[in-house]
């Protein structure tokens, strides 16, 4: 229900009147479309179906395998979508993972299952009773999400289990695609700048995890005035647009790409490292020869300058301070950082 606070905070606050919202199937959804952005003039968004309402698009026709066969993304309609442009995207490599993943939690729900029969067939102290077999697995395929590829028969002292070949084979048609859907007209973006602002949330995401989890840890938050737990979270963002220059400033330095990347076939495929940025991952070295360092392995070794203050075991004699001496690599860094201009 944050959307709707959003809107009103975009449109009173700062006063725009157009506005596209970009976001994930799970914040975007078809309630708030229909409540919060539909109604309001000068609102548009970009967001994804869900798997069932993939599934819908498939069993109606609107959605078939076809339609790939020369491209990895084309435009289609549909009558449950009126007035929205619907661009259906496969991409080959998450195919591929999603495969993979989908036969590692078949390989370990079976795993589990083959325990608990054991556990039933056992002649000491056998797991019996129907209730208590099914409850066991009840837990192992809420746990690998793997309910509805099962056909599972449990009685008092046996468990029998087989997959479901059918729905398995029906959800790996769908591996790799997924439908990006927008109210935006095709004269204000095309096909592929629509996917490309749709993938342009990997950006947040990532974001977020670095503020979250990996560098700021905005987490735990030791306050309990609400006053003081938005300057929290406020310095925290703060936090990140600082690191975020520091980063660009520091990209000759990093593994990250410090200059412009290869052009890719399409908006669906893969994005290519810079040249640089590839050259750096496979020597671990910079265009100088220095070690390629993370942006955390970097602070860490600039957390090593220190400030020392030194006082004489002398009667009257004054105290001073004294800093650390840049290393070389240090050097490097501060100078590239002396570069940053933050509006």
């Amino acid at each position: 229900m944050t959307l709707g606070a959003q809107i009103t905070k975009l449109r009173e606050r700062f006063g725009l009147k157009r506005l596209v919202f970009v976001g994930d199937r799970g914040m975007i959804t078809q309630a708030r479309i229909e409540e919060d952005l539909r109604p309001v003039e000068g609102l548009d968004w970009i967001t994804a179906l869900r798997s069932a309402q993939i599934n819908q698009l498939v069993e109606a026709g609107a959605l078939d395998q076809s339609l790939f066969d020369q491209r990895n993304l084309a435009e289609i309609s549909s009558p449950d979508f009126p007035g929205e442009r619907l661009v259906a995207c496969r991409n080959p490599l998450l195919a591929e993972r999603r495969r993979h993943k989908r036969e590692e939690l078949l390989a370990a729900t079976e795993a589990e299952l083959a325990k608990i029969a054991a556990a039933a067939s056992r002649p000491k102290r056998p797991l019996r009773g129907k209730d208590k077999i099914a409850l066991r697995v009840g837990r192992v395929i809420d746990r690998y999400h793997m309910a509805k590829h099962f056909i599972i028969q449990a009685e008092d002292g046996a468990l029998g289990w087989k997959r479901d070949q059918q729905k398995i084979e029906a959800e790996s048609a769908l591996d790799g695609i997924y439908v990006v859907r927008t109210s935006l007209a095709a004269a204000d973006l095309t096909n592929s700048q629509i996917v490309e602002r749709y993938k342009d949330l990997g950006a947040v995401e990532q974001a977020f995890r670095s503020l979250k989890t990996v560098d700021l840890k905005v987490r735990p938050v030791h306050h309990r005035l609400e006053g003081r737990v938005r300057a929290h979270v406020l310095l925290c963002m703060l936090a990140y647009y600082v690191e975020w220059h520091m980063r660009q400033a520091l990209a000759p330095m990093l593994f990250d790409d410090d200059a412009p990347r290869l052009p890719r076939e399409d908006p669906v495929s893969r994005k290519n490292p810079s040249p640089s940025a590839a050259r750096k991952a496979q020597t671990k070295k910079t265009a100088d020869g220095s070690p390629v360092h993370s942006f955390q392995t970097l602070l860490a070794d600039l957390a090593t300058i220190v400030r020392n203050t030194i006082t004489p075991n002398l009667e009257g004699a004054a105290s001073w301070t004294q800093d650390t001496e840049p290393t070389a690599l240090q050097r490097k860094a501060f100078d590239l950082l002396e570069r940053i201009q933050i509006p």
